[in-house]
């Protein structure tokens, strides 16, 4: 079973508790097709905006065992608020330089 680590929108962390992402990792649906049931080695915020605290973090789980790093859909697509970030090409971009080619980044979760 994959390990991944999941960063969230730090803003929406009061209203969501991640219900959607934990399932879907569990049952390998949505963005989590691509890797099938998943273990979650960590499940993190990305500090507020800007979000630079999201590279350190996802190098954190990397160095922690996770193989695929997940951006959740708070930050790429905005749910629930209906808000998505207007960091997330610079925290997608920092984080795959961070990280490298040997770890996956996927920039959804559901």
């Amino acid at each position: 079973m994959p390990k991944v680590g999941i960063i969230r929108c730090q803003q929406t962390e009061d209203l969501c508790p991640g219900t959607t992402d934990f399932r879907n990792a569990g049952t390998g649906q949505m963005a989590f097709e691509k890797t099938g049931p998943v273990d979650i080695v960590g499940f993190v915020s990305c500090g507020g905006c800007p979000g630079k605290r999201a590279v350190a973090r996802a190098q954190l789980m990397v160095d922690r065992g996770a193989e695929v790093i997940f951006l959740a859909s708070c930050i790429s697509r905005g749910n629930p608020i209906g808000f998505p970030c207007p960091h997330f090409e610079m925290i997608k971009d920092a984080i795959t330089k961070k990280i490298g080619p040997d770890i996956t980044l996927i920039d959804w979760t559901h």
